[in-house]
């Protein structure tokens, strides 16, 4: 029996389909959150509409087995990182296949119609869902919306968004304005697009949420998701064992990679809500920016700073490290940037300095984000 997931955000939509009910239930839970994603009858018009967005996943290990000989025969294929996993890749006659081995998933695409297939439930529900995202996001991206690394915190329907590198802090800024009473919007990447009324339209980009121990723990939040893992409870499936282990122990200290890396607790969009009790937005219009600057030695203040958004702010196809779009589903021409620059450029903006003084840093970035959505 076939199940369906259709996901909506602005105009874009997707519908997952499988025979597996776990993969369409994924999708409902990974996108309902944020976007608008509802279980829908499965109709032949669904499955043969031309031109619908439409993810066609199911458990098969012998499918895998027919894609990974039909990549690797006759040897020419490219091998990328998608995803973080090592990934072979062949095209003929217009149709896109692929192959993830340590995975065991393979995919088939051909338009805006993408074929699934893996050997377990849970991955492939991963997977799936990452389509999904990928589609909507190409069709967002032909419609005029361009993807920030940016952070989003709402307060009546004004977000502040908050940009910079990794380790930054824009995960820690948007969850200390949540816990200062601001909706949730983004904690890594946001779709903004400039508006006919001179307004920047800011919508989430559904994603796992990186929280790291040490913040849990400086937040008041950790001893709530000790306990509900204690309990059975279950984050998202990228999470590194490691980080799962600690949970259960009990142990707050970071941890880290060989590389320096940070593993961090890995949240599913609903245990943003279901387990830290934050409230999440789904919608905003851009009020400000913030670029914040962490040093633990420093006090939390304004910094004399006036840096604006610049090119390594904005996720294009060139500068896309984890989702490369081996798919070629990105338009190949997409309107121009520079009414959204100029835009971002003119709204109000401040430079930060944070510290790991939590409750010194929630005050300073209370009062910055009350003065710009009050602007």
């Amino acid at each position: 029996m076939l199940t369906a997931t259709r996901i909506a955000a602005d105009t874009a939509t997707v519908t997952v389909v499988s025979q597996t009910e776990a993969v369409a239930d994924w999708s409902r839970r990974y996108f309902g959150p944020w976007w608008n994603a509802n279980t829908t009858t499965v109709t032949t018009n669904v499955i043969t509409k031309e031109g619908s967005a439409l993810v066609l996943a199911d458990t098969s290990s012998t499918r895998v087995d027919d894609f990974d000989f039909l990549v690797r025969d006759g040897g020419g294929y490219e091998e990328t990182d998608y995803a973080g996993a090592r990934t072979l890749v062949s095209r003929a006659d217009g149709t896109t296949y692929a192959i993830q081995p340590e995975e065991r998933l393979a995919y088939q695409a051909n338009g805006r119609r993408l074929v699934i297939v893996g050997d377990h439930p849970e991955p492939l529900s991963v997977a799936a869902a990452r389509l999904a995202r990928e589609l909507v996001r190409a069709q967002l991206l032909a419609q005029g919306w361009t993807v920030l690394h940016a952070s989003a915190a709402v307060k009546d329907g004004r977000a502040v968004l908050t940009l910079g590198a990794k380790g930054a802090g824009k995960t820690t800024t948007a969850l200390l304005l949540a816990r200062q009473g601001y909706g949730l919007l983004a904690n890594d990447r946001v779709f903004v697009r400039a508006e006919p009324d001179g307004t920047i339209k800011v919508l989430p980009w559904p994603s796992a949420a990186a929280i790291g121990l040490g913040l849990l723990d400086a937040t008041g939040l950790y001893d709530t998701v000790h306990e509900k893992v204690a309990a059975g409870g279950q984050l998202h499936p990228t999470q590194h064992p490691s980080v799962t282990e600690a949970l259960h122990e009990g142990r707050r200290e970071p941890l880290w990679r060989a590389d320096g890396k940070e593993l961090k607790p890995q949240f599913f969009p609903d245990q943003l809500d279901t387990w830290l009790s934050l409230t999440l937005a789904t919608e905003a219009t851009a009020a400000g920016l913030l670029f914040p600057t962490v040093d633990p030695t420093a006090s939390p203040a304004l910094l004399d700073d006036d840096r604006t958004v610049t090119e390594a702010d904005i996720f294009t196809q060139g500068t896309e490290d984890r989702y490369p779009d081996i798919f070629g589903l990105t338009p190949t021409t997409t309107p121009t940037e520079s009414t959204l620059s100029d835009r971002l450029g003119n709204l109000p903006r401040r430079s930060l300095m944070l510290s790991h003084d939590t409750e010194a840093n929630a005050a300073v970035l209370a009062k910055t984000a009350d003065e710009l959505t009050a602007a």
